[in-house]
Formats: C-alpha cells, structure tokens, sequence
C-alpha cells in the first residue's frame, strides 16, 4: 500500500512548537509520510535560524521556502507573501503532497495556503475560528478557514464560528491546543538548571514578556511598547525580567532594536531571539506572571496556573481563563495589572484550551480519511437557527 504524503508548514518558532508532537505522530503513522516544508523566520539569521532545531529534532526538512525581504514595512510583508506564494507553488509541484498541514494565522500560511488551493491539495487547518481584533491576523485566520478542508479547533465557541462560516460540520473538530500537549509530555528543566542555560539570576520576582507588533491599532507599536518598558522600569531593578523577542511583522524589527537598548541598560534584564520550546516552557514555570500580547499567554501559561497580563487590543475576542488579566496599553494600567497579578491565586485555574491529547486525536483523524481528493469540491453548510 503505498502511503499517503502529509505535508506540514512551519514559518516560526512558536508555530513549530505547536506543531511538534502532531509532526511526532504522522512519523510514527505506518499509513503516513510525512513531509516538512520550513519557512519565514525559521530560514533568517535575524531570528535565529530555527530551521536547525527542527533538524536537531531528528526531522528531515523536504524543502526550504525563502521568502523574507529584509524590510518589515506593509510593502516588505506583502512582498514577502508574494515571494511565498511562488517557492510554495514550486515546492508542491515537487513533492505532491496528499495534504498539507497549517496552523494559526500568520502570513506565511495564508501563502502556502493559497498555493495549495489552486494546486488542489486539501488543507487541515488548526487553530481556526478565533477572533483577535487587534491584528490583521484575524483576517487571515478566517480566509484560511474559507480554503481549508479539515478544522481542527481549540475550543467550542471556535467550532461554532467556523460552521457559521459555512463549513461541513463533520469536518470540524474541537480537539483542543496541541500547545498543551507539549506541556503535558515535556520534562522542563529545574530552576539552577535553568538559570545556566539563559545566562540569568532570577530574582525574589520574575516576568516573562512578548512583545508583538499590533496591525490593526491606530496607536503606534512602538508607543505601546514604550508604555510597556516604562511600566517595567516603575517595578524597579529587585523584578527579573526575560524578554522573548517579537516575529517577523510590520515594525518588528523597531520593536527588537527597542528591547535590546532597553537590555543593555539594565542588570535585571536579558532578551532572547528564539527560546525553543524547553527553554520557554521552563521559564513559564519559573516566573511569576508572563506579560505581553502573545496568544501563548492565552493557550499555554494558564495550564501552569500562573498569571497573564494581556495588553492591548492584539489578543481580544479570543477565550480567556480567569487568570487572564486584560488591560489597556498604558503605562499605569500596565503597572498595576502585573501587581495584580502578582497577588493572584491560580492555583484553581483550568485551561479553556484542553486536556493535551489534541495530537494523537488530530493525526488519527488524518489517516482514517479514506479519501483526501473527495475533500476538495465543498459546498456552503447554511447554519440554521434552533
């Protein structure tokens, strides 16, 4: 029986450790082979060219799709998917993929997707059926969802959103975050061990922060980030704080040259380009509260029963838990959530994003498909009112 080829797209770090235990299945599945297609960040000397940790996880990438202009400008980015579209295209043409797996809403997906449509090959699409109305993502999740085939969601207000959007409700499954999956089989490091490897004392207190541009907010990003550092500066020198560096967006590369000026002036501080998942988790486990706009303080940090501070607009209409802390993008509000959050109990907390196991139950969804191609010619599923 010859098998049939599944075709994972990963363009970053955060995405890649998402992906990490479905891309562990499909290699295990006897019916499936699995192929990898790296992109965006993961191909920049800028980010860390986390292509090799793929490697170094025993993967063997199929092809490398170059794709990032050295401008973070709206002309660089669009540029950018362009570029994508066409080495996508020619990827494909290569590898005949049966499927193609994405996950999430960046713009190096909507690309693969895009030329995975006109080259009729099915999509399965995690993560869709989100809101974030602070970012152009939130368009580029739901038109993903419009040229996908299978979805598979984190949550049920998620499920019902995308069978709103017309899709076959036999085709949507809430299998919850694969994020979590990571945390339930990943041994993290203890605390000294910890402190070697970032090169970094914590402290009596400790954050984690990510900063990531915002698309869509009138307020410029790097305002926001402003506000942000002076709220950290008002916490004082005795308050250790790790910063993870923002993707590849609009003015992220404005928001990297801030961080690490703010860095080089403050002993308390260290900013990383790229933590890996081990490393990132770790630390989750060790600090007090994770701040910033990073959906990973919605998916994962509750399943530690620590503190988010949610800042701004990036992240809202997605499911929070209560250990969510939302709060405007400045100065003030953003000191004082994190003192709240500092006093916070989560130690009841439990993660709106699943159990864990969204890994085996995605992949075995995957290969009891009797047929990829009968996917492909769908139709508009009315939703009707109860």
């Amino acid at each position: 029986m010859n098998k049939r080829k599944v075709c994972v797209i990963t363009g970053s770090r955060a995405e890649y450790g998402l992906l990490y235990w479905i891309m562990k299945e499909t290699q295990k599945a006897p019916e499936l082979e699995m192929q990898v297609v790296v992109t965006g960040m993961h191909l920049s000397p800028e980010f860390g060219l986390t292509f090799k940790v793929i490697e170094d996880d025993g993967f063997i990438i199929n092809e490398k799709v170059e794709m990032l202009l050295s401008s973070d400008t709206t002309v660089g980015v669009a540029k950018s998917i362009g570029l994508a579209i066409i080495g996508f295209a020619d990827a494909f043409d290569r590898l005949k993929p049966d499927i193609i797996v994405v996950l999430g809403d960046r713009f190096e997906v909507l690309a693969a997707v895009q030329a995975a449509l006109v080259a009729k090959i099915p999509v399965a699409h995690i993560a869709g059926g989100d809101t974030t109305e602070g970012a152009f993502d939130e368009a580029i999740r739901h038109s993903i969802t419009k040229m996908s085939h299978l979805h598979f969601v984190t949550n049920g207000i998620a499920a019902q959103r995308v069978c709103r959007m017309g899709e076959n409700p036999e085709h949507v499954f809430n299998f919850g975050s694969p994020g979590i999956d990571m945390i339930k089989r990943l041994k993290l490091l203890e605390r000294n061990v910890l402190e070697q490897k970032l090169d970094f004392k914590f402290r009596d207190k400790n954050l984690l922060v990510t900063f990531h541009p915002v698309t869509l907010d009138i307020q410029p990003t790097d305002h926001q980030l402003k506000e942000l550092l002076a709220a950290l500066d008002s916490l004082g020198f005795d308050v250790g704080i790790i910063f993870t560096k923002p993707n590849a967006d609009n003015d992220g590369r404005r928001l990297i040259n801030m961080i690490d000026e703010y860095v080089y002036t403050r002993p308390n501080t260290k900013a990383y380009t790229s933590l890996g998942q081990l490393l990132y988790l770790s630390t989750v486990a060790q600090v007090d509260a994770v701040v910033g706009n990073s959906s990973s303080g919605l998916y994962e940090v509750p399943s530690f029963k620590k503190p988010t501070v949610d800042i701004g607009d990036r992240q809202k209409g997605r499911l929070k838990a209560p250990s969510v802390i939302s709060c405007r993008s400045e100065s003030g509000a953003i000191f004082e959530a994190v003192k709240k959050a500092f006093k916070m109990d989560c130690s009841g907390t439990i993660n709106p994003y699943g159990d864990g196991d969204s890994s085996v139950r995605i992949v075995g969804i995957i290969k009891d498909l009797p047929d990829f191609k009968s996917l492909l010619k769908k139709r508009f599923f009315e939703v009707r009112n109860e």
